[in-house]
């Protein structure tokens, strides 16, 4: 069972109050027990207490790889390299960039490597360039934040603030300054230039 909440200004209330309701249906239901884990898989993603990606990335990158010798295979049966392209991104490609927008951004530079040479090898069996993690990533993202600032009743509108140009957004502003030299907030800033209004 999974209890997900929308915590706004630092008010945790109703995300408490969700957890209590879970807390009094599990004692109705004896399921009072609950084992605290180090990680956990959710919709494909692992997940881990320090939200490190390390785990998630080398669980894609050897999912990846099994797929990558289907790839060789049908390189070898001399197959087209439009044909080997759709087989990539039905099989490969869909499973490498799964739910990328949630775990791609706060991802270390080994892992971030790790998976363009994934990339990097397809495209080598291919024989055919292939777009980049990070630009994959980064279009995802721009897709996700055009629906947000369009929809003004999504949780997140608020932090689309327009520039006084009127044609760009500007950053997420950071209570603390060291993270405004994070990968997070180097990825915002080129989503800033990137999403056009």
């Amino acid at each position: 069972m999974i209890v997900v909440g929308l915590i706004s200004n630092n008010n945790e209330m109703h995300y408490r109050e969700e957890v209590a309701q879970l807390a009094e249906w599990c004692g109705t239901n004896n399921l009072s027990t609950v084992e605290s884990v180090s990680s956990t898989k959710f919709l494909g993603v692992h997940i881990t207490e320090d939200l490190i990606w390390t785990t998630n990335t080398m669980s894609l990158s050897k999912k990846a790889q099994q797929r990558l010798n289907f790839l060789c295979r049908l390189k070898s049966a001399r197959l087209l390299p439009p044909i080997l392209t759709t087989f990539y991104r039905g099989t490969t490609k869909s499973m490498l960039t799964s739910c990328i927008t949630v775990w791609y951004g706060n991802c270390n530079a080994a892992d971030c490597k790790t998976l363009q040479r994934t990339v990097n090898t397809a495209a080598k069996i291919i024989s055919a360039p292939l777009p980049s993690i990070l630009d994959i990533f980064l279009a995802r993202c721009s897709r996700k934040a055009t629906v947000i600032v369009k929809d003004s009743t999504h949780p997140f509108h608020n932090l689309f603030q327009l520039l006084p140009s009127g044609r760009q957004f500007q950053g997420i502003r950071a209570r603390s300054a060291r993270l405004l030299y994070t990968h997070h907030m180097k990825t915002v800033e080129n989503l800033k230039n990137i999403v056009q209004f």
